[in-house]
């Protein structure tokens, strides 16, 4: 039995994901961790994922919940993270990180810490997006400088980064498909007099707007047709199942830093 730990279990997504390892063979809920002073610290975990009473309370204290699991699942922020897979790396336990708006610098302290512990690091653990990142990279390739590439997404008024950590993701794969480099041919912003863009830009742009899960379409736009891959996210449960299967897979794999592609045997 891999007993695992949920970093954010307070919050929406905690919820979820402790649902999902109540649901999942193989795994049992060894415990919940938020951040001190919240309010549902103390409390039974089981609560926030509608589960009632499972015996496990929410506690503040990191290396204690760490110390009791195989692998700990963070779905928080960068710096929350990075301090978690910190304490990981010190108790010689996995952990899986769903947090995105990482920075260049930010990715590199994790690899960093992550030399003799097994981390997975993904923007998104949806099995359909991870398809989409694969196949991206085919289309780009077949499609080749003929088509402009834009992508859009969309998601709820909530979330503190823009883009997203899986449109920075697709914009990334087939940037490096068509042998760009992301970081130079990224375009966020286009207002005014702003000319004709460039043959190797990648347009970013962003929706914010009430509860949307997460919509994604990358844009394929040549002259006469149109190529559009969109991923829908109806719930947030397809990422919660991911992260318990990066869980159960992380669990026994060789240090370093790993994605979903590992996970779902993409590569």
């Amino acid at each position: 039995m891999i007993k695992i730990a949920v970093c954010g279990a307070a919050g929406r997504m905690g919820g979820r994901i402790i649902a999902a390892i109540n649901e999942t063979e193989g795994v049992e809920l060894s415990g919940a961790l938020d951040r001190p002073g919240h309010p549902m610290v103390g409390q039974d975990a089981g609560y926030n994922a509608g589960l009632g009473a499972i015996g496990v309370p929410i506690s503040d204290d990191l290396n204690a919940v760490v110390a009791g699991c195989d692998v700990l699942i963070d779905f928080t922020t960068p710096k929350v993270s990075l301090k978690n897979l910190e304490v990981c790396a010190l108790h010689k336990k996995a952990i899986v990180i769903g947090s995105t708006g990482f920075t260049p610098e930010e990715r590199a302290l994790a690899a960093e810490l992550a030399r003799e512990i097994p981390a997975v690091i993904a923007p998104n653990m949806s099995v359909g997006v991870n398809v989409c990142f694969k196949v991206l990279a085919d289309v780009a390739k077949i499609l080749g400088e003929d088509f402009d590439v834009e992508i859009v997404e969309a998601h709820h008024k909530m979330k503190k980064d823009s883009p997203s950590g899986t449109a920075v993701r697709m914009g990334e794969v087939v940037a490096n498909a068509l042998g760009r480099d992301y970081n130079k041919v990224a375009n966020f912003h286009r207002e005014g007099i702003c000319g004709e863009r460039t043959h190797e830009e990648i347009g970013m742009q962003t929706i914010r707007g009430g509860d949307i899960v997460g919509e994604h379409t990358v844009y394929f736009i040549g002259m006469g047709e149109r190529v559009e891959l969109t991923h829908r996210a109806h719930t947030r449960d397809m990422f919660s199942r991911g992260s318990v299967r990066a869980a159960k897979w992380v669990a026994t794999a060789k240090p370093g830093v790993w994605d979903m592609q590992d996970v779902l045997g993409l590569r």
